[in-house]
């Protein structure tokens, strides 16, 4: 006999317990803390003359009590058609990521990892069209504009001067709430955000526009979601960033740079030359050969490294078995972009703030949206000036629409063919 369904009492009380033990699982877990390269990797490396694969040890770790906790929160999941597979989506990328972290140190992470975060041609929804396509198109088009455009500025601000400024920044917008701006010796990224802190590698250098960057970044969406997602007393999973949200959370904050003008081409070349070295390591290449490719495409050696330790970190440097977390940027951005795009043309404007009302993936929306009509999830406190004033980004897609549909009519060959033939100027370069 099927038993009968739970009340809405019952049925709250069930999606809180199951939250609950889903955060819980995400705080054991620190995945990127965990499969981190020490700083003596990076020396031995140098000292070798770059010619001697790193060797790092991990620490063993047994995801059996982490996945006992998913089987509850699994089986408190209500049986409806929202609620119910939202939560057992978590669970399964908590699942995969505890496995993951049970097999660290070995190729079998990269099984884990490509199923959490997905491959460079792992196809976008609906289409034949591949991160690996989108970054390689990048390339080849920066490629093409090589020696035609100034060079940029080269990074001269320390991140003691740049510390100062997203200081400033974050206090403006956040108030009380503003996170501490730490300097820290040692970092897998140049910087790095949590809701009580934001992190900056004390060796890097940033630009004017890095800071900028890193407001929108950091500050104005990993931050902002974090705290709001504190506020959601009722589903506490909503305030942990796992994998399962990854690709969401760091497109958004790609797109904030993008929107607010912060994107430079050097960091979104960055951001396209990870997806092919990810591809390259999944097709057979070491520690070694991603070096020497990140080393065509970095400012420094050190920069080249910390690229090529990001794809390995965790598994094996052998080749064969990355750890694939690094293309989710560029993947996370075509997705968001999208999806804005579409919720500006359907007139749910609705369904873009709700994205800052914790961690969470696009695929929780409906989630977030039954949530909210069950007074168990509350607005977004933070988010960006893009957000809160969303008149930029309408005119931003709907000029670009109209225009890119006047470039396919051949306006766009017309010019190119007339400047081509142009004689040059006396202050071209």
């Amino acid at each position: 006999m099927t038993p009968p369904l739970p009340n809405r009492t019952e049925r709250i009380e069930r999606i809180t317990e199951a939250s609950k033990l889903l955060r819980t699982v995400h705080k054991r877990l620190g995945i990127l803390r965990m499969i981190a390269w020490p700083r003596e990797a990076r020396e031995r490396f140098f000292a070798q003359d770059q010619r001697a694969l790193p060797r790092v040890v991990y620490a063993g770790y047994d995801p059996t009590e982490e996945l006992e906790l998913c089987a509850q929160a699994v089986a408190l999941a209500p049986r409806d058609p929202i609620i119910g597979p939202w939560l057992r989506r978590q669970a399964r990328a908590l699942r995969i990521s505890a496995r993951m972290l049970g097999a660290m140190g070995t190729a079998k992470l990269s099984h884990y990892s490509q199923k959490l975060y997905g491959t460079p041609t792992t196809p976008f929804p609906h289409t034949e069209r591949t991160p690996l396509e989108l970054a390689r198109r990048l390339v080849q088009t920066a490629e093409r504009l090589s020696g035609r455009l100034p060079a940029p500025p080269p990074p001269t601000l320390s991140a003691e001067t740049v510390a100062a400024e997203i200081e400033l920044a974050v206090r403006n917008h956040f108030g009380p709430k503003a996170p501490r701006v730490e300097v820290v010796p040692q970092l897998a990224a140049r910087a790095s955000a949590s809701p009580s802190k934001i992190r900056l590698r004390q060796n890097a250098s940033f630009s004017d526009l890095d800071v900028r960057q890193l407001v929108q970044h950091e500050a104005f969406v990993h931050v902002a979601t974090a705290l709001n997602g504190r506020r959601q007393k009722a589903v506490p999973i909503l305030a942990q960033g796992h994998a399962g949200t990854t690709r969401t959370q760091e497109g958004l904050a790609v797109f904030a740079e993008l929107v607010s003008g912060a994107l430079d081409p050097r960091r979104f070349l960055r951001l396209a030359h990870r997806v092919i070295a990810i591809q390259m390591a999944l097709e057979g290449a070491d520690f070694l050969e991603v070096y020497r490719y990140f080393l065509e495409h970095s400012i420094n050696e050190v920069e080249a490294y910390e690229s090529t330790a990001r794809v390995f970190r965790g598994g094996t440097v052998e080749g064969g078995a990355p750890f694939t977390k690094d293309m989710v940027y560029l993947d996370g951005l075509c997705r968001v972009h999208v999806f804005l795009r579409a919720a500006i043309d359907t007139g749910r404007v609705d369904c873009m703030e709700l994205l800052f009302c914790g961690k969470l993936d696009l695929q929780d929306v409906p989630a977030l949206i039954e949530l909210q009509r069950m007074d168990l999830c509350k607005a977004p406190r933070f988010v960006p000036p893009w957000i809160s004033d969303p008149r930029r980004m309408v005119a931003h897609f709907a000029i670009s629409d109209v225009i890119g549909r006047a470039s396919t009519g051949g306006l766009r060959r017309h010019y190119a063919e007339w400047l081509r033939d142009m004689q040059p100027g006396p202050t071209a370069r």
